[in-house]
């Protein structure tokens, strides 16, 4: 199975050894996006980063040919759980339902410690 690696102008680049998404056959992997903004600047609160993150997220599905209506499945990471409400806010208003599955847990530490970081997997209509 062809491995296509991802990117867009729209989202900040990696930090380290990893594609910021990759697409397997109909399957698309967005890694773990921050409220970094494209140009590499960490935003500040947990709802202007879950905003961001989210945004980068989606310009990256929307560079594999889908959109958030193709996510089946997010993960967030925060670094707080007593953030959980302000970020839910944010990402139902980025999702229509059904909703995609989802966990939530709190983490010790994030990349540039950021606040929030959020993964998906979605599956491009064929």
């Amino acid at each position: 199975m062809i491995r296509k690696t991802v990117t867009s102008s729209r989202a900040p680049q990696a930090i380290g050894p990893y594609s910021p998404a990759l697409q397997v056959g109909p399957w698309v992997f967005v890694s773990g996006q921050l409220g970094m903004t494209p140009e590499g600047e960490l935003l500040e609160g947990v709802e202007a980063q879950t905003r961001q993150a989210l945004e980068n997220a989606k310009a990256l599905l929307e560079a594999a040919g889908c959109d958030l209506s193709h996510v089946v499945r997010v993960t967030v990471y925060l670094a707080n759980m007593d953030d959980f409400p302000v970020m839910n806010q944010v990402y139902e208003s980025f999702f229509q339902s059904p909703y995609p599955a989802r966990a939530a847990v709190e983490v010790a530490r994030l990349p540039k410690d950021a606040l929030v970081e959020i993964e998906m997997m979605a599956l491009k209509s064929t």
